[in-house]
């Protein structure tokens, strides 16, 4: 998962890590001096972000000698070693931070998502992420979330149509917000209307909008807004949608569960880099 704009952000956090460089690891350690690192799991997870922890080694030292020991969306069991590293001391150590912080984040998102979608299976229901990423991670964490065995919602503001509260308050009703974005919007792009009550709910489906999105409802609304779609439309459930209550939520007729936890909340996974004793070269 590496890009023009995954280089931008190694090199925007390397900048702000080590760019008066390590003042620690140079007063310690001659150039010649070179070790072999490992990077192992200190917990049970599943791992995302290889490449870009590989490449974040690269970038500081090109010489540094970086091999994969899986793949990311592998579970890897606590102990389990995901990356090795031979090189100058003084690089492995410079690159140490930056890439333990872009590997832990993404394993984190991935872990989580894992979690979430063994918790449905069986279902039929897709979990989904939302936009609430990190700012400029959007595509990185995106990226986690289907290395985990979850799906993406839109991406960007542009992809479709999402009609929301204060859409719909802007534009003085539902079906008024509908018939402006059915006129203006490209005509490959799918409407979804944010709907916090059955009566909206009718409302989005005397507008023909193609997906539903239930907010905040119960259990007992969503089934009662299940049977008033009748399948004219697509029906997402969002929010109030906790891990223990995943399975209440995954009902008949339901299409698609959006969880902002995914990114927002995904704590970060438990990796470590060990360097073992340094040797000089010959």
């Amino acid at each position: 998962m590496t890009s023009p704009r995954t280089d931008l952000l190694i090199d925007l956090a390397l900048e702000e890590d080590a760019g008066l460089g390590d003042v620690t690891s140079r007063a310690i350690f001659s150039t010649r001096q070179r070790s072999h690192a490992f990077i192992e799991a200190g917990q049970n997870l599943v791992i995302c972000g290889l490449e870009v922890a590989a490449r974040v080694f690269m970038r500081v030292d090109p010489t540094l000698k970086v091999t994969l020991t899986a793949r990311d969306g592998d579970r890897v069991k606590k102990g389990g070693r995901v990356l090795a590293i031979t090189g100058p001391n003084v690089s492995l150590l410079t690159a140490e931070r930056t890439a333990l912080n872009f590997l832990q984040r993404l394993s984190g998102v991935a872990t989580l998502s894992r979690e979430f979608a063994d918790a449905i299976a069986g279902t039929g229901v897709r979990i989904v992420d939302t936009r609430k990423t990190t700012p400029a991670w959007r595509a990185l964490e995106k990226y986690a979330v289907r290395c985990g065995g979850c799906f993406n919602h839109r991406s960007s503001l542009g992809e479709h149509v999402l009609i929301k509260d204060n859409h719909i308050a802007a534009a003085g009703s539902l079906t008024k917000a509908v018939q402006r974005c059915r006129a203006a919007a490209p005509h490959s792009a799918k409407i979804e209307v944010e709907a916090k009550t059955l009566a909206e709910v009718r409302e989005a489906v005397r507008a023909r909008a193609e997906i539903i999105l239930l907010d905040n409802m119960t259990p007992a609304q969503i089934r009662a807004a299940v049977k008033l779609v009748a399948r004219r439309a697509i029906i997402e459930v969002s929010g109030g949608v906790r891990y223990e209550t995943l399975r209440g939520f995954a009902l008949p007729g339901v299409n698609v569960i959006s969880v902002g936890a995914l990114t927002h909340s995904a704590p970060a996974a438990d990796l470590s880099l060990t360097i073992l004793p340094a040797r000089r070269s010959t």
